[in-house]
This record gives structure tokens, sequence and C-alpha cells, in this order.
């Protein structure tokens, strides 16, 4: 069973498991003009986000951040989902849901309210996960170039 590790989306390993994925989407995105934009520490810094490697057996097999973002009409208490990602071999084990889970319940401990992310039509698997993780389509709430889609979930409060 993978374990998680927190890490700097700075931090070499980080790094590289970021510029895979970007490389990947960069592949495949239609029509070419894929964006990377490689995150800052500063973005996943606690108490407002936090980065996560996914390992098994000692190797990078996927990664995953949440931070507090202001929605649009000054929501707060809100943290955006980014970055998530597999490594194509380890995909169909069911290791996205557990990054997924794990990153909200970060994002709970953190006084999240609701999660929202965004993602591109394409990445029909990543939408089918979201969708039965209990995200919901929302209007655009960035200007993120890659993205085509929007999600939110609502998050109880705990007791």
């Amino acid at each position: 069973m993978p374990t998680f590790r927190i890490a700097s989306p700075e931090d070499a390993d980080a790094h590289a498991v970021l510029g895979d994925y970007f490389a990947l989407r960069a592949a495949e995105f239609p029509g070419g003009g894929y964006s990377p934009a490689y995150p800052t520490a500063a973005a996943f810094q606690d108490p407002d986000g936090v980065f996560l490697l996914l390992e098994d057996e000692g190797a990078i097999v996927g990664c995953g951040g949440i931070r507090r973002v202001v929605m649009p009409g000054g929501e707060k208490d809100v943290f955006e989902i980014k970055h998530v990602f597999l490594r194509p071999e380890t995909r169909g084990r069911g290791w996205g849901r557990l990054l997924l889970d794990e990153l909200e319940r970060r994002a709970r401990r953190r006084g999240a309210r609701a999660l929202v992310l965004d993602t591109h039509h394409t990445l029909e698997a990543a939408g089918h996960l979201y969708r039965n993780s209990g995200f919901t389509g929302i209007p655009r709430y960035n200007a993120n170039p890659n993205a085509t889609r929007w999600y939110r979930k609502d998050l109880t409060v705990q007791g």
C-alpha cells in the first residue's frame, strides 16, 4: 500500500514527478498549447495548504496538493485541489481515490468548508473520479488556460 510524504513542490522528488505530469499533459493536450506552471512552495504551506507525494516501495508514484483560495464573491475556507497525478503504470489500483480522500481529509483538518478543482474534459478518468467522489460541475472560478471543467464539493462540518 502506498504512503504519503509531505514535500515542497520545489523539492527534487516533487519537481521530477510534476515534470512527468506536465510532459504527459503536453503530449496529450488537444491541439498543443498546454501551459505548465510549476507550483511554488509558498502556495502549499501550512496552514493554508500541503503538497503530498505518493510513494510505493520507495518510488514516487504520484502527487497532489491543496491550497486555500478565496472564491469569486469573497467566499473563504475553500481549498483548491491541484496537480493530482499518478504515473500511468500505477493507475487502476484505486490510488487516485486514496490520494483524493487524503487531500480532502487534510483540507477538513484545516477548516475547509468546500473543495474546488479544475480539469480538462479530455481527462475522462479524472472527471469520473471527481464526480464519483461527490464533486459537481460549477461555473469557471479561475483563469487556468488548461481547464475546461470546474468542480466543487461542499463539505459538512464534522463535530
